[in-house]
């Protein structure tokens, strides 16, 4: 896929017909060329030629790939090396809201991905060709991208002249290269899962860089280990672990969509508890299906999308559900378990199936029993486990423990292949883990595990960062705050409409922000963030700015069960007095009836602090931390609850919103 359908000096660009430009830019274009296509490319050279100047040092280059939303920029124009960002609405008689987002998300991406655009100054503009524009001036961002402006179709020149005159003086750029430069992207999961469906490879949607794992790298030991328990009829387990946002669900989509285009027969699928995620990607990868279709000029019902899905992305409940009932082994070779050490211990799995599915003899643990069903497979077959450390947080999650236990107890003849992550202690909970695993014949990997977060693309340090403040370790947390703290704001307050106002501040474009809480934040109703409102997760996360259930209007809290797995641009995170400080320790709570009550079990202590740290690593570029002020009229708020963290989060190097 070439990287323009046309690229050209400006020189030569206004010395070539039309109708020339218009073969060129047909023949690269993988559709039929429709009238309405040709015609709005006619006129987007039009005004092109009569807009840009005779200038021996300009470039241009149309329908410019964006590999991360898939789309393409209508025209980029490279002067005195700047670089504008233009997008036509030919015949548009408004600037709309859609329009204006879509340049400026070009513009971004090119800034955060494009090699060749990292230390550029980037001018997103809109041409709506039938539109009175308003009057401009040219207010930059603090990296280099500007606010975008607005054309009618006879202003490109004059704006033009003045973004030129009005930019302080650039390097050179040589075209060429930045052409070539490199495409390095960081999708959210959700623009990953659907590039994966399209048909993309991991490598083109993912960074490359020497600093970051590379998932492909992952992938191909998984693949590898895959064929060779194929070749010798042996069924194997994998264990991948990676710090949070490394891409363990990424390597697990691009590892089945993979298998299931090669080998078919397998029947590779990618299974997750977590619901949310579940209805998320299966909404967004149902919505894009249907957009393709359309753009295709094949129109596909809603349903027959969301059908197509299905079977790519299941519900772990509803695998093990069918193979209680049956007793044959399935026809999924190849399975990838999502968030593996959220699987149930046995008190928690025997409950449910007593419960809720008047099974009263259920004797297994659910790692156990998932085990179980694939070794009804005569030869072969391979299960990955995805493990995020220290992710559990619900009770009767079972981390790694059970898994480990199932396969010495039932299952000596296994394969076992694990991350070398797994004894670090984000991942045993105190228990002797890496005893166990060497009671175990296993080998040892590097490629199982990712080491470099891949979501907050700004600041690949924060996993760390979170762990130390999550740890009580505040010297620590301030030397890693100190590292990223230009790539990735974090700021404090105890203002929740502040909170909303910098969150609204930072996001550009379509960047999505929203307020996340801890589930057992109850008091922070009396703030107007009510945690026990349950949010519709595929509103929430995939709805737009005019609709209310969208995670924008920063009215609805999603808490870590809702988010989990997932991420946004920009977060507040809204912290209430279930943990807080006393002592110079933690001090964890939950909330009954009408009063605080400490939570003394260990377990239960851990899933509260890790319900913090699954919120404080949901944001891709930054984010904002809102303590309440308390209220020393309310028994359930006392401002001592609350100073408490506040002090400690400055203490680990945050400082109030400036």
């Amino acid at each position: 896929m070439k990287q323009a359908y046309y690229t050209s000096s400006v020189l030569d660009f206004l010395s070539t017909s039309p109708h020339n430009i218009i073969g060129q830019l047909a023949e690269q274009h993988p559709f039929d060329l429709d009238p309405l296509q040709r015609n709005a490319w006619l006129a987007e050279i039009d005004l092109l030629q009569t807009g840009l100047s005779n200038d021996t040092e300009g470039w241009l280059a149309l329908e410019f790939s964006i590999p991360r939303v898939g789309r393409r920029v209508d025209a980029i124009i490279a002067y005195d090396g700047i670089i504008l960002v233009v997008e036509f609405k030919v015949g548009g008689r408004e600037f709309t809201a859609a329009a204006i987002d879509q340049a400026t998300d070009y513009a971004l991406d090119l800034k955060n991905f494009h090699a060749g655009s990292h230390e550029r100054h980037i001018v997103p503009i809109v041409v709506a060709t039938n539109a009175k524009a308003p009057d401009f001036s040219l207010h930059w961002g603090p990296d280099g991208v500007s606010a975008p402006i607005l054309s009618g179709a006879h202003d490109l020149e004059n704006i033009i002249t003045h973004v030129r005159a009005a930019t302080p003086k650039q390097l050179p750029l040589d075209f060429a290269a930045w052409m070539t430069s490199g495409y390095k992207p960081t999708p959210s999961i959700i623009e990953a899962a659907q590039a994966l469906y399209r048909g993309h490879k991991v490598e083109d949607i993912t960074r490359s860089d020497a600093g970051a794992k590379n998932l492909s790298e992952t992938t191909a030991r998984l693949e590898q280990i895959i064929e060779d328990a194929k070749a010798s009829g042996e069924k194997t387990i994998c264990f991948v672990t990676g710090v949070p946002g490394a891409g363990k669900t990424l390597a697990g989509l691009n590892l089945v969509t993979h298998r299931t285009k090669a080998h078919e027969e397998e029947h590779a699928v990618f299974l997750s508890g977590n619901g949310p995620l579940v209805d998320v990607l299966r909404e967004a990868l149902a919505r894009d299906e249907q957009a393709q279709a359309h753009d295709l000029g094949q129109p596909i019902r809603k349903s027959d999308a969301e059908r197509k899905v299905k079977s790519f992305i299941q519900n772990i409940h509803h695998f093990r559900d069918a193979n209680l009932v049956a007793s044959g082994p399935p026809i999924e070779r190849v399975v990838v378990f999502d968030e593996a050490q959220r699987a149930w211990n046995l008190d928690q799995a025997a409950k449910f199936m007593s419960q809720k599915k008047g099974i009263s003899d259920f004797g297994m643990s659910e790692p156990e029993f998932l085990i179980s069903v694939m070794d009804r497979h005569t030869d072969w077959c391979t299960v990955v486990c995805l493990v995020g450390g220290g992710q559990e947080i619900n009770s009767g999650e079972a981390g790694l423990l059970e898994w480990l236990a199932a396969l010495k107890k039932r299952f000596p003849r296994w394969r076992v292949y694990t991350s070398p992550q797994l004894t670090h202690r984000d991942y045993h909970w105190g228990d002797d883990l890496p005893a166990m695993i060497a009671s175990h014949a296993h080998e040892s990997l590097g490629e199982l595990h990712l080491a470099v977060s891949v979501r907050s693309f700004r600041a690949e340090a924060l996993s760390a960062f979170v762990g130390a403040l999550i740890a009580g370790e505040p010297a620590e947390a301030r030397d890693l705050y100190a590292s990223i703290r230009k790539q990735y704001p974090i700021a404090i307050t105890r203002d929740l409409s502040e909170a909303r106002a910098w969150l609204r501040k930072q996001a550009r474009g379509t960047e999505r922000f929203g307020l996340v809480a801890s589930s057992g934040a109850s008091r922070l109703k009396a703030e107007g963030v009510n945690v026990h409102e349950k949010i519709g997760a595929t509103y929430w996360f995939l709805n737009d700015k005019t609709d209310v259930r969208s995670s924008y209007y920063l009215e609805d809290p999603a808490t870590e069960f809702d988010v989990q797995g997932l991420e946004l641009d920009w977060v507040a995170v809204c912290w209430d007095a279930d943990l807080r400080r006393a002592d110079s320790e933690w001090s964890y709570h939950k909330f009954r009836g009408t009063v605080w009550q400490r939570v003394n079990n260990p377990s239960h202590r851990t899933y509260l602090a890790n319900a913090y740290r699954v919120l404080l690593t949901r944001a891709r570029q930054g984010m904002i931390i809102y303590v309440p002020r308390g209220d020393a009229e309310d028994a359930t708020r006392p401002p001592n609850f609350y100073n408490g963290i506040y002090a400690y989060l400055q203490e680990c190097g945050l400082a109030p919103v400036s």
